[in-house]
């Protein structure tokens, strides 16, 4: 699909989960497209490091330590957004804590966890968010990042898919609900990429929680329930990424980053379509 080269000029990108990975991919992406960075992690050196490349190759860009689980710090990132940018144009609440453990192991603070930093995290960043890109002109889109997890879930990863499809349900609302407003909403759906995702998943969990715990068998047992080759199902996340400023600007409603599980899908909707037909008989 061949991009529009002006969709995005002029316009400023906000990133959570930018310090590295597919957030910081994201980043690069837009910046190549020549828009203003904010760059937000829970790792704010990581963060810096971002906005430090994208400065480097002569764009701007701001960084800033942001707990997506803490409403007050996007309000600031907003703030600093708006009197440094003049707003945003395109906002990614991209953002993800792992847990892995059978669902008998996962504590109540796991749980609170989990569901804190992507579903309550994800519904922070665009409440701070909304009111510039409902200010800002232009083209407008934000990303939500769900994962390939809502759509072909597996044992041992009950906690994470849990909170993935509620943030899917999330972003499908509230694409209806900007509908009339202009501003686009897409859906990202990553499969398993070659990133920090687990080292940083673990560092960011509160110390009160204790030890984040990661068993190799539970990696193994959930891969193999997924029937999936992890050589087909994970990627860097540059590539990850190669498709998605076209995909924005046709306002997708659904981003499939990589990984093939085609036949899984269709199992899958096979079955609720014979589930809706039944319903269906008197």
């Amino acid at each position: 699909m061949p991009l529009d080269t002006e969709y995005f000029r002029g316009g400023t990108a906000v990133v959570t989960g930018a310090g590295s990975g597919f957030g910081a991919s994201m980043v690069q992406r837009f910046a190549t497209e020549n828009m203003a960075i904010v760059a937000l992690d829970i790792d704010e050196g990581r963060a810096k490091e971002t906005a430090q490349r994208v400065r480097d190759a002569g764009g701007r860009a701001i960084s800033m330590r942001v707990d997506v689980a803490d409403h007050s710090s996007l309000e600031a990132a907003a703030s600093a957004a708006y009197e440094i940018f003049g707003g945003c144009t395109v906002l990614c609440a991209n953002v993800g804590v792992q847990q892995f453990g059978a669902l008998d192991r996962l504590t109540e603070q796991d749980w609170r966890w989990v569901l804190d930093v992507n579903v309550m995290g994800t519904v922070h960043t665009v409440n701070a968010f909304l009111p510039l890109l409902r200010k800002s002109s232009g083209h407008r889109h934000i990303v939500v990042t769900s994962s390939a997890a809502a759509l072909t879930p597996g044992v041992r990863m009950g906690a994470y898919t849990t909170s993935k499809y509620a943030v899917m349900g999330y972003a499908e609302t509230l694409r209806m609900e900007l509908a009339s407003e202009d501003i686009g909403v897409s859906i990202l759906l990553p499969a398993g990429m070659i990133t920090r995702h687990l080292e940083s998943s673990a560092l960011a969990r509160p110390a009160d929680l204790g030890k984040s715990e990661m068993r190799r068998e539970d990696i193994d047992v959930m891969m193999a329930s997924r029937k999936m080759d992890s050589a087909d199902h994970v990627a860097s996340a540059d590539h990850a990424t190669r498709h998605l400023l076209a995909d924005l600007a046709a306002n997708e409603r659904y981003i499939i980053t990589h990984g093939e599980y085609r036949q899984s899908l269709v199992e899958t909707y096979q079955q609720i379509l014979r589930a809706h037909d039944r319903a269906q008989d008197e």
